[in-house]
């Protein structure tokens, strides 16, 4: 006796064969024109009168982190100033800030050329005649940087023109105070290596202790320092020197 089928069996046989055959029926449409697709999930009467939507599909793979926060001193926790931050390094670490140049005073500790070039400057500038630069300037290829945007013409002429009197005594005036200050040595065993005048050029501002400030003060007016703390840095007149005696530059600005 072979075995009845089941209720639930046969309904389906049923169900399964009714559908079939309305598909045959329909004009027009082929059982090659069928397409398959993917049906969403119905979300419940619930969910939709309340207009909740099924979770979003998590990211597949790590989810990357922010970069890290470096704070300033004396800034607020947990904030970042990108002007005066330090970019993170290629390894993840926060790049170490460099250390701030010694502020030197001692001239003895000065290479011999580079003192030497010093002291033909300041004694040009102590006879007052500004013509007595004109050697210590040098030649069209190697002569002392005067400006930013490079000078036109004769570099005495352009000297005293930028002095407040028409001989240029001011100008020398400045020259001689800039190498009376104290001075900082430079990327020390580069191709740039330079020892410059005043020190307040390579220092922070905001740093500079009481006595530096009167340093300072000898060089430049209160309102120049107000103008600089908002600049962020010393721009008044300079001097470089290069380790085999080259004035290298004399020049003010940004």
């Amino acid at each position: 006796m072979s075995k009845e089928p089941s209720r639930i069996s046969f309904k389906t046989r049923i169900l399964a064969g009714m559908a079939i055959l309305m598909l045959l029926v329909q004009p027009g449409l082929a059982l090659s024109e069928i397409k398959i697709e993917e049906v969403p999930a119905a979300s419940s009467p619930a969910a939709e009168e309340k207009g909740e939507l099924p979770p979003a599909k998590p990211p597949s793979g790590p989810v990357p982190l922010p970069d890290p926060i470096i704070p300033v001193p004396g800034g607020d926790p947990g904030t970042e100033t990108p002007e005066k931050a330090a970019p993170p390094s290629d390894a993840g670490e926060p790049a170490v800030a460099a250390p701030a140049p010694e502020i030197l005073h001692d001239i003895d500790l000065l290479p011999a050329p580079v003192k030497r070039m010093r002291e033909l400057i300041m004694e040009a500038c102590r006879s007052g005649d500004i013509e007595k630069l004109r050697p210590l300037i040098g030649t069209p290829g190697s002569m002392t940087t005067l400006s930013f945007g490079g000078e036109d013409g004769d570099p005495i002429e352009y000297l005293r023109g930028t002095s407040g009197d028409p001989d240029g005594t001011e100008i020398l005036a400045i020259l001689l105070e800039v190498l009376e200050a104290g001075f900082v040595h430079l990327d020390e065993g580069t191709g740039t290596e330079l020892f410059v005048w005043p020190y307040f050029y390579a220092v922070a501002l905001d740093k500079l202790t009481k006595p530096q400030k009167v340093e300072l003060f000898k060089l430049v007016t209160a309102g120049d320092y107000e103008d600089m703390q908002s600049f962020g840095a010393y721009i008044f007149f300079r001097v470089g020197i290069t380790p085999e005696g080259r004035w290298a530059f004399f020049v003010a600005g940004d």
